[in-house]
C-alpha cells in the first residue's frame, strides 16, 4: 500500500468499532451510531471518488446523543441497522420521559453515489409523546489524503450553500476547476431547516411511528457532462434504491460458486468474506475489480487487484478477467519519470481526487511498483489455466509480453539477471516491493538497504512470470518465445539459488541492495518464493520449518519479520506484524512442496484470529504478539478493514489444503492430499465451473484422509484425487 504520506493517529478511535459501507466510488466510514463525527482518528465521512462529501452527521434527541443499543452491517454488507433509544429526559428537575420509551430504528446503506438513510420512531409510552429530533450536518470536501494527515498550501472556495424547506446544497470548487456538491434531501418536510441543521417536531400516540428519511447525493456534474451550475438527476426513492440493491445482491448469489462448511464460525468467516469481496468490488467498463480497501485504498491497486483475484480464482475467475482487462488498458506506453512509468509497466495505483488531479502528489496515475508487471503475467497465464479462455488471452497477448519485455529491458538496469527497483520520481515511494514503508528493507544490523534492490519474492514472481508466459506462447502456437522463456526462467533460478540462500539462516536472503550485498533478514518474504516455485525442494522445506519456528510464526500466522531480527517491532506496519494475504501466498507454497501440514498450521492461526475480529473480518494486518491462551490477537491501529486481499485470503488458503487444481484446457479438477483442519469435518462446493461443465462437491474429513465425493456432475468434468 503506499504510505506516502503517514497515518496520523493523534489519538485513539473514536469508538471501539466503526462501521463501513460502500458502494462502487463511493464509501463511508461510521461509528457505532451510524453517524459521523470529529474526533478519534479523523477518518470518519461520506467519500465519493477521493473527496470526503459529508464531515458531520450527528443525531440528537432532545438536544441528547441517544442512548445506544446496537448496531450491526448486515452479512450482506448491502445495509447498517441500528437500534437506539431515549436517555432519561429531565424537565425542571423531574424525569419525563424514561430510558426506553422511544425506539430509534435506523437503516442505512449506498446506492450510484448517494447515501440513504431510514429513521423510524416509534412511542412504546402509554400517552403521547411530543419531541424534538435534530440533525446536523457539515461537508468539508477535504480530499483523501488531507484526511490521511497531508498539509496543502491552499484549498478551493466554498460555493454559497442553498437551502429550501426540503433540501440543503453544500457546496464546493476544487483548485482542479471541478465543482463538487453535497445534497441533502429530507422527507418529510422539516419543522426547521438551516445550512447545518434540521430539526423535526414529532407528536407520537401510543405505539405510534413517524419515519424520516434522508439522501446524500454526492454530485459531480462534470461526471455526467453537466455544467457546474446543472441540476443533476433526483435520487431514487428509499425503497426503489433499496430494491435495486437488493437485486444486484441476488444476481450475484446466482451465479456464484459457494463454499459451505459443518462449522459454523468457518461459515462466518467465508460469509464474510464473500460479502466484504462483492462490497470492493466496482463494475468498470473493463469488468469488476476489486477495490484494495477502506477507508485508505477505495480505488484501483495493480498488486493488490492481481492477488485478490489469484487468491479466488478457483471460484470467482470473473475477477482476473477484469483485473487484467483494467490492467491492460492502464498499461505504461512511455517514460514518464515523475510516474515511475516505462513502457510495459503495470500500475500501481489510480486516484481520482482533487489533490492527485494537480499532482500535489504523484498517485494520481502511478506506476512505482517492481512487482505488479511481473504478477500481470503470472495471473493471466493462471488465468488460462483456470478458464481455457483462448480469445481473451489472444487479446491479452500483447499486454503480455509488453510486460516480459519491461521486465528485460527496464526491470534489470544492470544485466545482473535480477529485477530490481529505485525509484525515479522524487515524491514516489523509495520501496516500490509489497513492503512499502521506507523502513521496510535493511540489513541484520538494522541500516537501510540502499538501492537499487532486489527483493527475493520479485525473482519469485519474475520465474513464475517466465513460465506462465512460456506456457502462453506455447499454446498460441509460439514455440520459439516458449522456448526462450523457459530458459529465461531456469536461468534465473540457478541464479537466485546460487545468490540469494542463506545457509546459516536456513533462509532466502531479503534482499540484495545496490552494491549486491545480501540482506541477511528472516522474513516472511522467502515464504513467497515457495508460493512461486522457484525454490528447490529440499531449500522449500528448510524455508518452512524457519518460518514455522516460534520466532517467526506468532500462533496466529508468520510475521513479516522474525522477533529474533534487529528492526522487529509487532506494532509496526511491516517489521513484525502479521498479514493475512501474506499468510495466505505462503501457505499454498508450503502444499506446492508437499507441506501440508505446516499449511495447515497457518491456516488454524488464522482462523482462530478470525473468530476475534469484528463480524469475522479478517483485517488489513495485524498486530505480531504471540498468542496467548485466552487473549486474542491485537489489532493494528490503522489497518483497513474491509480489505480486498485479506478476505480473499480464506479462498487461497482452503485451496492450499485441499491441494486443488483446476484445468481448464483438460476440463480436470484435481486434489492432491487434500486435508482439512481437526474444526472441519465437511465442506461443500457447489456448482463450480470448469470450461462449460459443472459439478457439487462433498468432502468428509476422516481420521486418516479426506474423502472427495461428486454430488452432481454437469458435462464431461474430470474429479481426480491423487493420495
Amino acid at each position: 500500500m503506499t504510505l506516502a504520506a503517514h497515518i496520523l493517529a493523534a489519538s485513539s478511535p473514536a469508538d471501539e468499532r466503526t462501521r463501513v459501507l460502500k458502494h462502487g466510488d463511493t464509501f463511508a466510514v461510521l461509528d457505532r451510531y451510524g453517524e459521523i463525527k470529529p474526533g478519534g482518528l479523523g477518518e470518519e465521512g461520506l467519500y465519493h471518488d477521493g473527496t470526503r462529501f459529508l464531515s458531520c452527521l450527528l443525531l440528537e434527541l432532545e438536544g441528547q446523543r441517544p442512548f445506544f443499543l446496537s448496531s450491526t452491517v448486515r452479512e450482506e454488507n448491502d445495509q447498517l441497522a441500528v437500534a437506539l433509544t431515549n436517555p432519561d429526559l429531565l424537565r425542571n428537575g423531574e424525569l419525563w420521559l424514561p430510558l426506553g420509551t422511544l425506539h430509534l430504528a435506523l437503516r442505512k446503506f449506498l446506492w450510484r453515489g448517494v447515501w440513504y438513510q431510514q429513521l423510524r420512531v416509534k412511542n412504546h409510552a402509554r400517552e403521547r409523546v411530543d419531541t424534538t429530533l435534530g440533525l446536523h450536518f457539515d461537508a468539508d470536501f477535504a480530499d483523501i489524503f488531507e484526511v490521511r494527515g497531508m498539509k496543502r498550501a491552499a484549498r478551493g472556495q466554498d460555493l454559497a450553500p442553498q437551502v429550501t424547506s426540503e433540501h440543503v446544497v453544500l457546496g464546493y470548487r476544487g483548485l482542479d476547476g471541478v465543482v463538487r456538491r453535497t445534497r441533502l434531501h429530507f422527507e418529510p418536510q422539516p419543522s426547521s431547516l438551516t445550512v447545518s441543521t434540521a430539526r423535526f417536531e414529532l407528536s407520537l400516540l401510543p405505539q405510534q411511528e413517524a419515519t424520516l428519511l434522508l439522501t446524500v447525493a454526492c454530485e459531480r456534474p462534470s461526471e455526467c457532462g453537466l455544467s457546474s451550475e446543472s441540476a443533476m438527476p433526483r435520487p431514487l426513492a428509499f425503497d426503489d434504491a433499496r430494491a435495486e440493491a437488493q437485486s444486484d445482491l441476488e444476481r450475484y448469489r446466482a451465479w456464484s460458486c459457494h463454499v459451505r462448511t459443518s462449522n459454523g464460525q468457518i461459515n462466518a468467516w467465508i460469509n464474510r468474506a464473500v460479502s466484504d469481496l462483492h462490497m470492493l468490488t466496482t463494475e468498470l467498463p473493463t469488468g469488476p475489480y476489486p477495490y484494495a480497501g477502506v477507508p485508505w485504498f477505495n480505488t484501483p491497486f495493480g498488486r493488490d487487484g492481481i492477488i485478490t483475484a489469484l487468491e479466488c480464482l478457483w471460484l470467482r475467475p470473473q475477477f482476473a478477467r477484469g483485473v487484467l482487462a483494467y490492467l491492460a488498458a492502464t498499461q505504461a506506453t512511455e517514460i514518464i519519470p515523475e510516474q515511475d512509468a516505462e513502457p510495459g509497466k503495470i500500475v500501481h495505483e489510480i486516484r481520482r481526487g482533487e489533490m492527485a488531479t494537480l499532482k500535489e502528489m504523484p498517485f494520481g496515475c502511478y506506476y512505482g511498483s517492481v512487482d505488479a508487471t511481473p504478477l500481470f503475467v503470472l495471473l493471466a497465464g493462471a488465468y488460462f489455466e483456470r478458464t481455457g479462455d483462448r480469445a481473451f488471452i489472444e487479446s491479452l497477448w500483447p499486454n503480455v509480453d509488453a510486460a516480459l519485455h519491461w521486465i528485460d529491458r527496464y526491470g534489470d538496469r544492470d544485466g545482473d539477471g535480477f529485477v530490481e527497483y529505485h525509484r525515479q520520481s522524487a515524491d514516489g515511494l523509495v520501496h516500490q516491493g509489497w513492503k512499502d514503508s521506507d523502513d521496510a528493507i535493511f540489513h541484520a544490523d538494522g541500516s537501510a538497504a540502499r538501492g537499487p534492490i532486489a527483493l527475493c519474492e520479485v525473482q519469485g514472481y519474475v520465474y513464475a512470470a517466465r513460465r506462465a508466459g512460456s506456457a502462453l506462447a506455447a499454446a498460441l502456437g509460439q514455440a520459439e518465445r516458449a522456448a526462450q522463456l523457459t530458459r529465461q526462467a531456469e536461468d534465473l533460478r540457478d541464479r537466485f539459488e546460487q545468490t540469494f540462500w542463506c545457509e546459516d539462516l536456513s533462509t532466502y536472503a531479503l534482499a540484495l541492495d545496490g552494491d549486491k550485498q545480501p540482506c541477511r533478514v528472516r522474513t516472511s518474504n522467502a515464504g513467497q518464493c515457495l508460493f512461486t516455485g522457484i525454490a528447490g525442494t529440499e531449500r522449500a522445506r528448510r524455508v518452512a520449518r524457519t518460518l514455522l519456528a516460534s520466532e517467526s510464526f506468532s500462533g496466529w500466522g508468520v510475521r513479516t519479520v522474525a522477533a529474533c531480527e534487529s528492526r522487529y517491532n509487532p506494532m509496526s506496519y511491516h517489521n513484525g506484524s502479521v498479514w493475512p494475504h501474506d499468510n495466505a501466498l505462503i501457505a499454498q507454497g508450503l502444499a506446492r512442496y508437499g507441506q501440508a501440514e505446516q499449511a495447515l498450521q497457518i491456516w488454524t492461526g488464522l482462523f482462530e484470529a478470525a473468530l476475534h475480529f469484528d463480524l469475522h473480518r479478517m483485517p488489513e494486518l495485524f498486530c505480531g504478539f504471540a498468542q496467548d491462551p485466552g487473549e486474542g490477537p491485537v489489532p493494528y491501529p490503522v489497518a483497513c478493514a474491509p480489505q480486498a486481499w485479506s478476505a480473499a485470503s480464506v479462498f487461497l488458503l482452503l485451496q492450499a489444503c485441499l491441494g486443488l487444481e483446476i484445468n481448464a484446457p483438460e476440463v480436470r479438477v484435481s486434489f492432491t492430499r487434500p486435508q482439512l483442519p481437526s474444526s472441519l469435518g465437511e465442506l461443500r462446493i457447489h456448482n463450480l465451473e470448469v470450461a462449460g461443465a459443472s459439478v457439487d462437491l462433498l468432502l468428509v474429513r476422516h481420521e486418516h484422509d479426506v474423502g472427495v465425493n461428486v454430488l452432481r456432475r454437469d458435462g464431461d468434468l474430470q474429479v481426480l484425487v491423487v493420495k
